[in-house]
């Protein structure tokens, strides 16, 4: 996700919801992963697990994003 906005930036409710939702699948994808390297042997169910998790994060990183780009009050902060 890059840069985070300041905690004095003006955002909606919405906003806030899809960043906490992107911010709680980055960290499940984050776990995922650590499993699969400290794994000693990478099975299919592990691999499934940190595919889903790609997915979800990438799902919740899309629409934050197109939301800041859509609405008007995230869009009107500099």
């Amino acid at each position: 996700m890059g840069e985070q906005r300041p905690a004095e930036t003006i955002s909606c409710n919405e906003y806030q919801q899809l960043f906490d939702a992107c911010e709680s699948a980055r960290e499940i994808l984050r776990v995922h992963r650590a499993q699969m390297y400290h794994s000693l042997s990478t099975d299919e169910a592990t691999v499934d697990k940190v595919l889903r998790s790609q997915v979800k994060y990438a799902q919740a990183y899309l629409l934050l994003r197109n939301h800041v780009q859509s609405c008007l009050t995230c869009s009107a902060v500099p």
